[in-house]
């Protein structure tokens, strides 16, 4: 099963105990843009996240995007 960016993000959420509105102020705080609950609920939900941003998120939460080869 492929989980899509707003799965993922939720699922590590959870497992990090942290609130989407707890994200959403550390994200303002971090970059100077406004953040809020509703959205980035609609930018995940939209597909319209960045990369950019989905890593911010997974280093707030703990988490690090790694990049490995396919076996062929």
């Amino acid at each position: 099963m492929r989980l899509n960016a707003k799965e993922i993000v939720k699922l590590l959420m959870s497992r990090s105990a942290v609130t989407q509105k707890e994200l959403a102020k550390v994200l303002s705080e971090k970059t100077n843009k406004k953040y809020t609950p509703s959205s980035l609920s609609h930018k995940l939900g939209r597909g319209t996240i960045s990369y950019d941003e989905v890593n911010l998120i997974f280093d707030i939460l703990g988490y690090e995007i790694k990049v490995v080869q396919k076996e062929k």
